[in-house]
């Protein structure tokens, strides 16, 4: 089975098909001892009739005990070694299935690592989810066609030989049969991919639904956004609930022929041996041997349609896998090195011009139009944007994200201890959302995270926990109020200290008395360094040294904060809720 630290290997993502045979691929003798102990096992399930028509015929009917005694240990050996044999190919079925499993998030965790900050523009986080939590368990599971599926072929093959033996006439009876009984089930397997399709399509926007009230319920409530919000939720959930009873539908009918269809066939061959029987052409012996075998091929039978049904969902799930490990992270072209000295940031998209050293914040009538800004300044985004004379896309990407840091207000917080959900490796991560978190260890003498801690008013948080920084963290944080973890980002973003910090609403969600003393910390520990808000407080606006102004996207106006107060009557409406200046 997969070690923890082991490669996965490079998987195929031409379709869907051909990454669940990669996986086979991945592990090609446990496969083939899966099959080996399916066949076997099988095939000597298919032997029990045959010593069992030896023993009547050779041993009960003349009434030879020797014989009878023999035939009847033989039986009981097949039987003890064929229960051993099942276990075996239960335990290597067991270990292909989680082979697959582990092999198949590492290489989705793996590509989401390597899509960082660009997987949440390309993919929704429902979507990821369920391929992580369902999509995972399907395709694994669908990997029993390698075992008892290979081991249900040679099985059908070796009793249509026994039956020839037997009675011609019954074996093309069985061997006509059995194809006619998948080709009756093979239609609903179709029609059963394209149902789980778009019930997996409705799931992924379910989940991301989910994910978006879990994250946003408070403010949902403050704005009276609840109701509209969980009726589209209901909305969701019933369309959701409706093709899961198409997909049931088509199901249960698969199920339901693939154990119906068998049992008919089963009593249709035994209603022929008894009657070729009756009229002298089999003996007794011969008819419990044709009664066995065909019983024995229910199993075969049952296992291709289960096989084909597992398989037909797990192509579906492959494809989602598949469609996700195409994606690609922003493209890497860039081959120059970063600016050796202090350089302006400039984005002649909006105009904004950002001087090195300097704290500056935008602030926009679209709180979008503000973060789109440090989208293309952080290269998170394409645009033209420029470091000193240097175009962000031609200075090579490890670079640029060793100098510069985009630290989103609503970046991910992984869950831990607090100490590990402050101290991500951000050199070569570049953005707050998609860090890696560093050891434990990482911080325990850094003399960097009391200063952090203290500029993003966030001791209190530390005291207030029942063991400090090694207290244990709820992924993203839900331990903590949104004020606190909007703290504990900007004191990771601290932390890492890059010389150019982008910093999307930092105290959006604080209290005025909290907001006034991060604000005035922030100026004195970022000293010298460049310093980037997007922010409408006037808290924070008035410990800056540039505004910038933004409207329609374009900036508008630029200076100090007071000074675009007393000129700038959209920005002193906008940042002073200046109600009379908006009705004038």
């Amino acid at each position: 089975m997969i070690d923890a630290y082991e490669d996965p290997g490079t998987p195929d993502h031409r379709g869907g098909a051909r990454y669940l045979w990669w996986l086979v691929a991945r592990q090609p003798w446990r496969c083939a001892a899966g099959a080996m102990f399916g066949s076997v096992w099988m095939v000597l399930l298919a032997a029990t009739p045959y010593l069992m028509s030896r023993a009547i015929d050779d041993g009960l009917e003349p009434g030879d005990m020797g014989a009878l005694a023999v035939w009847s240990g033989a039986l009981f050996a097949v039987g003890a070694f064929n229960s051993w044999l099942s276990i075996m190919r239960h335990r290597t079925m067991t270990r292909v299935r989680m082979d697959a499993n582990f092999r198949t998030v590492k290489v989705v965790v793996a590509q989401a690592v390597r899509l960082g900050s660009s997987l949440s523009r390309q993919m929704g986080a429902g979507e990821v989810v369920t391929i992580g939590v369902g999509d995972v368990q399907t395709i694994s599971q669908s990997l029993t066609v390698v075992g008892p599926g290979v081991g249900a072929v040679v099985a059908y093959l070796v009793v249509a030989v026994l039956l020839v033996s037997v009675s011609e006439l019954i074996a093309a009876v069985v061997l006509l049969g059995i194809p006619v009984i998948v080709l009756l089930v093979g239609p609903l397997l179709g029609r059963l991919q394209g149902s789980e399709t778009e019930y997996r399509e409705r799931q992924g926007v379910l989940t991301a639904r989910i994910g978006d009230l879990a994250g946003g319920l408070r403010v949902l409530a403050g704005l009276g956004g609840k109701g509209l919000v969980a009726d589209a939720f209901r909305g969701d959930s019933q369309r959701l609930r409706e093709q899961g009873y198409r997909v049931g539908a088509v199901t249960s009918w698969v199920q339901a022929l693939g154990m119906g269809l068998p049992a008919l066939f089963l009593a249709v061959v035994t209603w022929l041996a008894a009657r070729l029987a009756a009229q002298g052409d089999i003996t007794v012996g011969q008819l419990v041997s044709v009664y066995g075998y065909v019983a024995v091929l229910v199993g075969p039978v049952s296992f291709w349609v289960e096989c084909g049904y597992q398989l037909s969902r797990g192509v579906v799930c492959a494809r989602r896998v598949v469609r996700f490990l195409r994606l690609d992270p922003l493209p890497d072209t860039g081959t120059r090195d970063a600016p050796s000295e202090p350089s302006a940031l400039h984005d002649p998209e909006s105009g904004v011009r950002v001087l090195p050293g300097r704290l500056t914040a935008l602030v926009a009538e679209h709180p979008a139009d503000a973060t789109a800004v440090v989208d293309r300044l952080g290269r998170y985004a394409p645009s033209n944007a420029t470091w000193g004379d240097i175009r962000l896309d031609e200075i090579a990407l490890n670079q640029l994200r060793a100098h510069i840091v985009v630290a989103d207000h609503e970046a991910d917080l992984f869950a831990g201890t607090l100490q590990d959900m402050l101290a991500p490796s951000f050199r070569g991560a570049g953005n707050c959302a998609t860090s890696h978190v560093a050891p434990a260890h990482a911080t325990q003498h850094n003399p960097a995270l009391p200063k952090a801690l203290h500029t993003a008013a966030a001791e209190d948080i530390v005291q207030a926990l029942p063991h400090g920084l090694d207290t244990p963290m709820d992924a993203q944080a839900r331990n903590l109020s949104g004020g606190q973890r909007q703290r504990i980002r900007l004191a990771r973003a601290l932390l890492a200290n890059p010389p150019i910090l982008l910093a999307i609403e930092p105290t959006s969600a604080l209290d005025a008395h909290t907001e006034a003393k991060v604000a005035a910390r922030l100026r004195e520990a970022r000293q010298g360094r460049t310093t980037v808000v997007t922010t409408t407080s006037p808290l924070v606006l008035d410990h800056t040294d540039t505004v910038h102004y933004l409207k329609d996207g374009k900036v508008a106006a630029s200076g100090p904060h007071q000074e675009l107060l007393d000129t700038t009557p959209g920005y002193r409406a906008l940042v002073a809720r200046d109600t009379e200046e908006v009705l004038g």
